[in-house]
């Protein structure tokens, strides 16, 4: 690997010799020119890791500079160094798009650190960016994300019945991505040149459900004020992908059965049969077997639909795979917000891995969204989760340990919380670290428990 690259604008002659005899100790390739124009075309030519630009120049000031080069190259950090030290002029270097701000005279001690710090930063942003690559080349099939036992045994079931004709059933909780399952099969078939056309059986109205499946005739019912395709007529020559087929009624069923077993259908309000060519696939949340055991599900229809079982597993069992979703879904809406990510603190990735996501990966992808949004910094802390996230992981480990006691889990909870804040000088900070809660949720604790700081007793 290469040195790192950094260019240094400074009108005065002494100021850039003395930066460039400085870096270049500390190993970085340097080049020093002094006029800010002179810099900008530098950037457009080159390849820079990181520049360091003076404030106070002639013809074009170092925040002229600053803004040029975000246009050119806003990968690019800039450092802006100045004998003007005020409050307004730091707030000003830094709302235009500076890394950092350093105010002369300095020693070489204190920009050798702000400099290392930065091109750190940028290692981690780089190679963070080839990790998200690799992971996308190892370990995503289609849209499908996971390296777990489990994900890969599903995505070879999908290479295995993707060709054939049969039709499937997709199970699992709901946000584990049977639809995305479903997807890989139509675009893995030789059907895939025909539109995926898909109908969210819980999400329509059962007055509703048959017309949006089977279509209409105009005049069929009051507001058929012309004839309507159905998904399965739209679906001729396709994939027809029916979810939530637990919910649709015992009526609906029938007449989805008969069309399964002739393969031919009426429109709601017509004559005429109308035959089509189309492999079915349904999904599931709920265990069929169970409502057929009740009357609200035909045992024929599950067995026309079983032809082909797909099991999709919650994400709690393939915890695995949660650094590959999590990394993917941070690049996602990094790319979506602007934001430049690179990743998530240790402490935050093992919360992730530590709690149980009932929503399983929808749960987990607005998680992130949520984190990327709030967050301040370049990666991921504990802050930047949602509420809930932090408070489940307190409340667990009291649960935990309220079978070994005869207290209250609020009794656990306090002595827990306030045992940490004794032991840590009640530095909040750090204590909210070591519990795995942001410093909002401690503070909302301490007041629930009347706990006192020592400054309070």
């Amino acid at each position: 690997m290469g040195r790192n690259r950094i260019l240094v604008v400074d009108d005065e002659e002494i100021m850039r010799s003395s930066l460039t005899d400085w870096l270049k100790e500390d190993g970085y390739y340097v080049m020093a020119v002094e006029d800010g124009f002179k810099a900008i075309e530098k950037v457009k030519q080159e390849d820079w890791d990181l520049a360091v630009v003076d404030l106070k120049m002639p013809n074009i000031d170092g925040l002229e500079v600053l803004t040029e080069i975000g246009k050119i190259k806003p990968e690019i950090p800039v450092i802006i160094v100045t004998a003007y030290a005020t409050i307004d002029t730091a707030v000003m270097a830094i709302k235009a798009g500076a890394a950092d701000y350093i105010v002369k005279p300095f020693n070489p001690e204190e920009i050798s650190v702000v400099i290392a710090k930065l091109v750190e930063h940028q290692r981690l942003i780089k190679e963070n960016i080839r990790l998200r690559k690799e992971l996308n080349r190892r370990f995503k099939f289609q849209d499908l994300i996971g390296k777990s036992s489990k994900m890969l045994k599903v995505v070879e079931m999908i290479k295995t019945v993707a060709p054939t004709k049969s039709t499937i059933l997709i199970i699992g909780e709901s946000g584990t991505g049977k639809e995305l399952v479903a997807r890989a099969i139509h675009e893995l078939s030789s059907r895939n040149k025909n539109p995926f056309i898909s109908a969210a059986c819980g999400a329509i109205p059962e007055t509703l459900l048959e017309a949006e499946l089977f279509g209409y005739e105009k005049g069929a019912f009051t507001g058929a004020v012309a004839q309507h395709k159905g998904r399965i007529e739209l679906a001729d020559k396709s994939t027809l992908f029916l979810d939530e087929i637990g919910d649709i009624s015992l009526k609906t069923q029938v007449n989805l059965l008969r069309f399964i077993q002739e393969r031919e259908f009426r429109r709601v309000g017509g004559k005429d049969p109308i035959k089509v060519d189309i492999r079915i696939i349904a999904a599931t949340n709920k265990n069929l077997e169970e409502l057929i055991a009740s009357g609200e599900f035909r045992e024929d229809l599950y067995y026309r639909l079983n032809v082909i079982t797909i099991e999709v597993p919650p994400l709690r069992e393939r915890k695995e795979d949660i650094p590959v979703l999590a990394e993917h879904f941070l690049e996602k809406f990094s790319l979506d917000t602007g934001k430049k990510m690179y990743g998530f603190s240790d402490q935050a990735m093992r919360m992730l891995m530590e709690y149980n996501w009932p929503g399983n990966i929808r749960q987990l992808e607005n998680t992130i969204e949520h984190a990327v949004v709030v967050a301040s910094e370049l990666d991921i802390k504990v802050d930047d989760f949602p509420e809930y996230l932090v408070v489940s992981k307190i409340e667990g480990r009291a649960k935990a340990a309220i079978e070994e006691t005869n207290q209250s889990l609020d009794d656990l909870e306090k002595q827990y919380i306030e045992s940490t804040l004794k032991s840590n000088k009640w530095n909040i900070r750090k204590s909210a670290g070591i519990l795995g809660i942001n410093r909002v949720t401690l503070y909302n604790k301490i007041k629930k428990y009347k706990l006192k700081t020592t400054k309070n007793k």
